[in-house]
């Protein structure tokens, strides 16, 4: 790749230019439930009224997705904040290829139809149960029914996992009782769900956090181990009456069973689906399937049967896991880490667990690894292993920690870190705890903010989509929706609020107009701006950068 040309009329900075996400913070649209709002962020609005400031979409066409009434998320956030530029992502490619019939007409579906077909196993589908649509949607999961009836397949088998993250968080009877309605619907055949749990509690592990919850869902799926029930709409309501506020992706097991034998373990000759697009949640499960017998895997399966095992979509394209996928993902390409590393620049990312896979892999186009192991640092601080509501500061201190080290060493021309707190807590629905959360990323900014200033570097501080901005349910009059007992009804998914762009350069120096920035942009204006501001000239191709240059 040839470098990125240098701007004749840049004066340049000491220090470094310093991206910070603070992942699921955006500008809400109500007051109420507005954890951002509620919180004392001194730091970040001291910076927002000294500095340059705009909002950026960060949803829907911005960042790929199908429309804008879908939320952004972490994955196509740091995408488009990483490459310039916005490809159609996994829940538009997906729907295209159902729309248009290729997906049927690919080599990997006729081959798990076909297996089945042969052996007369069953057609395994496991995945996120909900319409969020940002792991998973569930008419693509009917497509696919339809199509293996139409094709002739007679057994079928759900693992349905509870949302309640991208969706309302007690919605999980929205979804499992009319998928019980429409697998029942097939006349002549053997469909039914098989098994599931709450997204949080099994299966859907991320970064290698916690594999423990990997083995539950395997215990469930594969070996049908578990609390056993008639339907999977009695679990959901024996649990619910058992423990009436538990959330959707906190609800443990559940395995139907007719007398007593569960009616949907994975055996040999079945061919398995995993229907989520997105990539990060859907690896390890992957991995499990595809460790040989006897391989290295952090639990042990007990069984592994012989199975054609497909994802949705290919999650690690430089890993090329899973081996078998229905759908192609997104070819992204000259991203802003590979111009800056042709053009030497040492850069550095850090996250803790929880996002370090976004300010990297997703970063970087769906790439594993670095471009250049010369002038990249990627350090991960790894994330504590408790409910995030218990722990909301999470690992900001020492992110910060780390960051600041970075700042001072002047190693680095450009630096990209993630907070995760805004996001992953956000998520919980706990709304003291969000504002906690908030509060503590904010004293590192503080932090991070005094760094820059000492060295003469630049900060630019954003989101990769809203979520701690839009903590309640609201009714369509914006009235907030309450709970039995007169509490707000908690909102645990992403929003559709716009995020920050902000832009502190403490040695302005006249290149650009300061008073303001280009309005009306998303998030993959970001690597752009960052260009300009290290005085290269960005790819003619890229979205349009923030500032504007005299």
């Amino acid at each position: 790749m040839e470098p990125l040309e240098k701007d004749k009329n840049w004066k340049g900075r000491r220090g470094p230019v310093v991206l910070v996400i603070m992942d699921g913070v955006g500008y809400g649209k109500y007051d109420e439930g507005d954890a951002v709002k509620a919180s004392r962020m001194a730091n970040l609005t001291w910076l927002t009224e000294h500095s340059p400031h705009t909002q950026l979409k960060a949803h829907g066409t911005a960042v790929g997705l199908p429309s804008d009434a879908d939320m952004g998320n972490s994955e196509v956030g740091h995408n488009a904040m990483g490459c310039g530029r916005v490809f159609a992502q996994g829940a538009k490619l997906v729907s295209n290829a159902i729309s248009t019939g290729a997906m049927f007409q690919g080599d990997t579906w006729k081959k798990l139809i076909a297996n089945v077909k042969a052996t007369g196993g069953a057609l395994h589908f496991i995945g996120l149960l909900s319409d969020g649509n940002v792991h998973s949607h569930q008419d693509h999961l009917k497509a696919m029914i339809a199509q293996a009836f139409k094709e002739g397949v007679n057994k079928l088998r759900v693992h349905a996992l509870l949302d309640g993250r991208d969706v309302d968080p007690t919605s999980a009877l929205d979804y499992i009782t009319p998928m019980e309605e429409y697998l029942a619907s097939f006349a002549g055949v053997d469909y039914c769900i098989a098994s599931g749990g709450g997204r949080m509690y099994m299966t859907m592990d991320r970064y290698n956090a916690d594999w423990s919850m990997v083995q539950r869902g395997w215990m469930v799926h594969v070996l049908g181990q578990g609390r056993m029930f008639a339907s999977a709409t009695e679990a959901v309501k024996t649990y619910r009456a058992e423990n009436p506020g538990i959330l959707d992706q906190d609800m443990h097991e559940f395995v139907i069973a007719k007398d007593g034998k569960p009616v949907g373990t994975i055996e040999d000759g079945d061919s398995v689906i995993y229907f989520n697009f997105r990539g990060d949640r859907a690896l390890e499960m992957t991995r499990a399937f595809e460790t040989p017998d006897g391989g290295d895997l952090p639990f042990d399966r007990v069984r592994f049967p012989k199975v054609e095992y497909a994802g949705m979509m290919e999650y690690d394209g430089d890993l090329h896991i899973p081996k078998q996928y229905l759908v192609s993902p997104p070819s992204i390409d000259r991203t802003m880490g590979e111009y800056l590393t042709a053009s030497g620049v040492h850069l550095m990312a850090i996250s803790e667990t929880q996002k370090y896979g976004h300010v990297t892999y997703f970063f970087n186009g769906n790439k594993l690894g670095k471009f250049d192991d010369n002038l990249e640092d990627y350090i991960e601080i790894k994330s504590d292993v408790v409910p995030f509501e218990q722990r909301p500061w999470m690992k900001c201190a020492e992110i910060a920690d780390a960051v600041i080290d970075a700042i001072k060493s002047g190693k680095y021309q450009h630096i990209r870190l993630n907070f995760p707190n805004g996001d992953m807590v956000g998520h919980t629905g706990v709304f003291n705890a969000v504002v906690c959360s908030m509060e503590a990323m904010d004293l590192q900014l503080g932090r991070i903010k005094e760094a820059v200033e000492e060295s003469g570097g630049i900060l630019c501080i954003t989101a990769d989509h809203g979520n701690s901005d839009d903590m309640y349910e609201h009714a369509k009059d914006g009235s907030v929706k309450m709970n039995k007992d007169g509490s707000p009804k908690a909102k645990t998914s992403h929003s559709l609020n716009p995020v920050p762009a902000i832009i502190y350069d403490p040695e302005y120096k006249g290149e650009y107009d300061n008073s303001a920035l280009n309005h009306g942009l998303g998030i993959s204006s970001w690597p752009s701006t960052i260009m300009q501001l290290m005085g290269y000239v960005p790819p003619e191709d890229y979205d349009k950068s923030l500032i504007k240059l005299r």
